[in-house]
């Protein structure tokens, strides 16, 4: 029975790839949250682990007792703006947790297969002849979060330099799907849409600057790729997860707007615009490619319709309890 550990299990990432991990035969599945949770299916159950991974005790209990054969660390604070409110906070949050991770692996499962989850922000102001971005492409980290992603990636790639732990990286270009945070742009376009469709709002859409263009992935096809490279990829490398190809979130915006119920009006926001925008960034896909064969399987279109529809009936959900 192999073993394995999925750190933030029950994050965005996270809850996709237990999904995906429940139809795998022979798999022992752990997870950790720092919120209390349970996962329970007819065919397994997910033992549950409930702490911060900055506090090195209670990771290295866990990882003591779960002594796992392969790990997804998805676990770190995910949001750029929230990374300039307190861009300590991400530091030390994001930095910490892997390392105590890395470090109760080496003692209690040396062998283990790790997959480091880092982001496109690394790769930061991307000019135009460098894309699409390939793993090569220099890493210019501009904002905290970006660097704190910086910092997990190289820390993952010492200690398979320092120590031999078989860790393989990703740097994911974004992610978009059913179950995401409304702190992100495209699943706060879609929440205000299902709002002003019930009359909670008024039909406008506040927005932020919509003219940047990003590798957009449905997290179920990104979590497929991780799964794959976790057992197939080559330790201490680095593989970029994206389509290969960009749209804006203009784009995004619209097509939400085309499956609107009712017309709806946009108003951009000051306070949603960042410090710093990158205008283009595309995913150069050639080394996950070669080494999976893995392509995306759910279009943007369906994508969107997906989280719209998700935030229809969360809407339709907190209506109902409220009438109760």
């Amino acid at each position: 029975m192999t073993r394995i550990l999925v750190t933030g299990a029950t994050g965005f990432v996270g809850r996709h790839l237990l999904d995906l991990l429940r139809s795998e035969p022979d798999l022992r599945i752990a997870g950790t949250s720092r919120h209390a949770f349970s996962l329970e299916w007819p065919e397994r159950t997910v033992s549950t682990y409930v702490g911060d991974l900055t506090d090195r005790a209670f990771t290295d209990g866990m990882i003591s007792e779960v002594r796992p054969d392969l790990v997804v660390h998805l676990a770190a604070q995910s949001s750029v703006s929230d990374s300039w409110q307190d861009p300590q906070a991400t530091l030390v949050n994001n930095l910490v947790a892997q390392l105590n991770v890395l470090r109760s692996l080496t003692v209690h499962a040396p062998r283990s297969r790790v997959l480091v989850t880092g982001s496109s922000q690394e790769y930061g102001a991307v000019a135009p002849h460098e894309l699409p971005l390939t793993e090569d492409a220099p890493l210019r980290p501009d904002s905290p979060y970006a660097l704190s992603k910086v910092i997990q990636d190289f820390l993952g790639l010492q200690y398979f330099l320092g120590y031999g732990l078989g860790v393989i990286r990703v740097r994911a270009f974004n992610l978009i799907g059913p179950g995401q945070g409304d702190r992100f742009a495209i699943p706060s376009f879609a929440r205000q849409i299902a709002e002003a469709e019930v009359g909670l709002r008024p039909r406008l859409i506040r927005v932020g600057n919509l003219e940047p263009r990003r590798d957009f992935t449905d997290v179920r096809d990104a979590v497929r790729a991780y799964w794959g490279l976790l057992r197939q990829g080559a330790v201490g490398e680095v593989y970029n997860v994206g389509g290969g190809s960009n749209r804006s979130i203009r784009d995004a915006l619209d097509t939400l707007i085309s499956l609107a119920r009712v017309p709806v009006d946009v108003q951009v926001d000051p306070a949603l615009l960042r410090p710093s925008d990158v205008p283009v960034v595309e995913c150069d896909t050639h080394r996950l490619q070669s080494t999976l064969s893995w392509r995306p399987t759910i279009s943007f279109e369906q994508s969107l319709r997906d989280i719209l529809e998700e935030w229809r009936q969360k809407i339709a959900d907190r209506s109902g309890q409220a009438g109760d």
